[in-house]
């Protein structure tokens, strides 16, 4: 009896696939652009690991991301207070020279007193009332929008959260906390003389953008193209295969979500 052979076909490749894997990457950009991404967004374990396993000179951003990272967590969680002491202990003019990122944190701080004495809370609202008129009411009046987003953020004291319209009601999810944290890490990059943005982010564009016009004008591609962004840095480091992942990583949706 003859027992079944296992079969070595080779996989089918798209001719595309195939080019594509006779380009020849510079690893020195691949590192500098992965460094860059975790100095943008904020990964200091990360960036110095990675630093160190590329072995690459960290630049002296490096060491002002675990500042921005408490930041950023405090804001996510609720903590606007604290948010903004700190953005003013580590530069005491960004607030003071950008009114409309001081209003937006203030204007969080209030979601958060709201958030918790709201209608259908049993606190009083005295406190979330008080900030309104003494932080925010003073500077609306400056600014159309800084007044529009005053009058909808009231309308949390003024309808149950059963009854919000969805707009309203949106003040309350996190992406609000979370679009506000973005802009201060973005500022504070800023002002240290670094990229607001991870060159990772426009690279993703472009790369969404070259294969919508490639399709558009029928070139031969493949039905399906990851963006195969698992970050994988092959430094023989003595882990078994000499590959360390670093950084995050993401899914196709999340990487979607980046080019919508």
């Amino acid at each position: 009896m003859t027992s079944p052979s296992t079969s070595t076909t080779t996989p089918f490749k798209h001719s595309f696939e195939r080019r594509l894997e006779e380009v020849k990457l510079s690893k020195t950009d691949l590192n500098a652009v992965i460094m860059d991404y975790l100095i943008s967004e904020g990964y200091p374990s990360a960036a110095q690991k990675f630093a160190s396993e590329a072995n690459i000179k960290p630049t002296s951003a490096v060491d002002s991301i675990e500042e921005r990272v408490a930041i950023r967590e405090a804001i996510y969680q609720g903590d606007i207070k604290s948010a903004i002491e700190s953005i003013n202990d580590l530069n005491p003019t960004l607030l003071e020279n950008d009114d409309s990122l001081h209003f937006a944190l203030l204007r969080l701080q209030l979601v958060e007193l709201i958030r918790t004495c709201g209608a259908e809370s049993a606190e009083d609202a005295t406190p979330a009332m008080n900030f309104a008129t003494e932080e925010l009411a003073p500077r609306a009046p400056t600014n159309p929008e800084f007044l529009e987003d005053l009058e909808r953020t009231m309308m949390l004291l003024i309808f149950e959260r059963k009854d919000l319209p969805p707009q309203i009601a949106a003040l309350l999810e996190p992406k609000l906390r979370k679009d506000v944290a973005q802009r201060v890490n973005e500022a504070l990059l800023k002002e240290q003389g670094e990229k607001t943005k991870a060159r990772l982010f426009d690279l993703v564009h472009l790369r969404a953008w070259s294969e919508q016009k490639a399709r558009e004008t029928r070139k031969d591609l493949p039905e399906h193209m990851g963006f195969g962004l698992e970050l994988m840095h092959n430094n023989g480091n003595g882990n078994g295969n000499g590959k360390s992942h670093i950084g995050p990583t993401h899914s196709n949706g999340e990487v979607e979500a980046m080019v919508a």
